[in-house]
C-alpha cells in the first residue's frame, strides 16, 4: 500500500488534446542565411527609392506654392494681434506683405456706355403706328425699300404706296426720294417692318377733319355718287356720306352728282371710318356764326320737356334748360312759359361743333323768381338788363 511507482508520473496523461510544446532548434549556419536574405532585402528598398522620378514643377505650381506661403505669411502674423487690434479693422497697408490682385481685360468685358450701345443697336426700329422718315433705296415691280435707319430696310408694298391708282410705278418713286411713312406691321424673323404712305395720308387726313369738326367748319365737297341712303363724296382722300335727311331738298337728290355742296361735320369716327356730313347742319352753323355770348334773341318756344323748353330762332333752335330758366323755385315749367309763346332770353352758350344755343332768362332777374312773380315786366325790361350782363359774358370769353 505504502509503496511507490516511480513510474506514476510518467502514466500521467494531459488533459484534452493539447500537445506539447516543441523547441525548434536553429544552426548558427540557418542564422547567417536568413541575415544575409534581410540585408539583400533592404538594398534592394533603397535601390527603389533612388530611382523614384524627380517632379519637375511648373510656373503653375510654383505660383500656387508662392500664394500658399504668402498666406501662412499672413496667418502667422494674425495671431500675434492683440485684442485691441482684434476690435479695429484690418488695414492691409500696414502689413508688409503685398497684395496686389492683377486683373486683365479679356475680350468679354465692356463698360456700362458699350453694354447700353450694344442694346441700342438690337432694339427693333418701327413700332406699329409709328411715324418715320426715309429714303427709298430700292424700287421692285411689286414694291419698294425704304432705309429707315433700322438694321434692315421697310418694305412698301404698291398698294401702299398712295391713295390714288399709280400709273407709272417707277416715274412717280425714285432713287432717294425722302418721304415719311407709318409702320403698319412690325419686324419679321428677318427684322424687316412694313411700311405705308397710303396708311399715313389717311391717318393726317382724319386728324385734319376732327379738328375741323371740333372747331364748327364748313366744307364745299363734290358730290361724286348715291345710293339709296343718300350721297358720297370725297373729303381729303376720305369718302363722305350726306344722308338724304341731312339735305335741304333730299326729293331729287341723285341731280346733286357732279355739284358742290356746302355742308358741315355731323360725325367723325376714325376707328369706325365714318365720316356723315350734313347741309342742314351746315345752314345752321352759318347762322350760328352771326350770334355772340351774352346776346338777346326772340323766340318761340316750340316744346316743353321735362329738363326745359326748345326755343326756335328762325332756321335754328336753342335750349332753354330748367337750371338757367330762374333763381327762384318752381313746382312746373308750364307755370313759367307755354308751347307757342314768344319770350326773350341771353345766348349762355354756342356749341358750333355739335350746333347748340344755350339760352339764359335767370340773368334778366332783379331778384329771385322775379320772372315767376313778374314775368311781363322781365321781358319788357330785358333789353336794358341784357346790357348789364354784357360785362359778365365779356369775362367769360377773356377767360377761354
Amino acid at each position: 500500500m505504502g509503496a511507490s511507482n516511480k513510474n506514476a508520473q510518467d502514466n500521467i496523461q494531459p488533459k484534452g488534446n493539447k500537445k506539447p510544446l516543441q523547441v525548434l532548434h536553429i544552426s548558427k549556419k540557418d542564422s547567417q542565411e536568413i541575415n544575409n536574405e534581410r540585408n539583400n532585402s533592404q538594398e534592394e528598398k533603397k535601390e527603389n527609392i533612388a530611382i523614384k522620378p524627380q517632379i519637375i514643377k511648373d510656373n503653375s505650381a510654383k505660383e500656387i506654392e508662392d500664394s500658399n506661403e504668402k498666406t501662412k505669411i499672413f496667418d502667422n502674423s494674425q495671431q500675434d494681434l492683440t485684442q485691441q487690434d482684434l476690435n479695429r479693422p484690418l488695414n492691409f497697408s500696414e502689413q508688409n506683405i503685398d497684395f496686389q490682385l492683377e486683373r486683365t481685360v479679356d475680350e468679354f468685358d465692356f463698360d456700362e456706355s458699350a453694354f447700353l450701345e450694344a442694346l441700342n443697336a438690337n432694339e427693333p426700329i418701327g413700332a406699329t403706328g409709328e411715324t418715320i422718315s426715309g429714303k427709298v433705296i430700292a424700287i421692285e415691280s411689286d414694291g419698294l425699300y425704304v432705309d429707315i435707319g433700322g438694321k434692315a430696310p421697310g418694305y412698301m408694298p404698291k398698294k401702299e404706296c398712295s391713295l390714288g391708282v399709280i400709273t407709272n410705278f417707277k416715274e412717280k418713286f425714285s432713287i432717294g426720294l425722302e418721304m415719311e411713312v407709318l409702320v403698319i406691321k412690325e419686324q419679321n424673323a428677318d427684322g424687316m417692318v412694313t411700311v405705308s404712305a397710303r396708311a399715313l395720308i389717311l391717318r393726317q387726313s382724319w386728324e385734319k377733319v376732327s379738328s375741323s369738326a371740333k372747331n364748327g367748319e364748313l366744307i364745299n365737297v363734290l358730290i361724286n355718287g348715291f345710293n339709296r341712303g343718300g350721297l358720297t363724296c370725297d373729303v381729303d382722300g376720305l369718302r363722305g356720306f350726306i344722308p338724304r335727311s341731312q339735305l335741304e331738298d333730299g326729293q331729287d337728290y341723285q341731280s346733286f352728282v357732279g355739284k358742290n355742296l356746302k355742308v358741315a361735320f355731323l360725325e367723325v369716327n376714325p376707328e369706325s371710318r365714318k365720316l356723315v356730313l350734313s347741309e342742314k347742319k351746315a345752314t345752321l352753323v352759318s347762322k350760328l356764326t352771326s350770334l355772340e355770348l351774352g346776346q338777346l334773341i326772340e323766340g318761340e318756344v316750340l316744346a316743353v320737356k321735362p329738363y326745359g323748353f326748345f326755343i326756335d330762332l328762325g332756321g335754328a333752335s336753342g335750349l332753354l334748360h330748367q337750371s338757367s330758366l330762374t333763381n327762384g323755385s318752381i313746382r312746373s315749367l308750364r307755370e313759367v312759359f307755354r308751347e307757342g309763346e314768344i319770350i326773350k332770353a341771353l345766348i349762355s352758350e354756342i356749341d358750333l361743333e355739335k350746333g347748340r344755343i344755350g339760352l339764359n332768362t335767370a340773368l334778366l332777374e332783379n331778384s329771385a323768381g322775379e320772372l315767376i312773380i313778374d314775368k311781363q315786366k322781365v321781358m319788357q325790361e330785358a333789353t336794358e338788363r341784357a346790357l348789364k350782363t354784357k360785362a359778365l359774358f365779356n369775362k367769360k370769353e377773356q377767360d377761354k
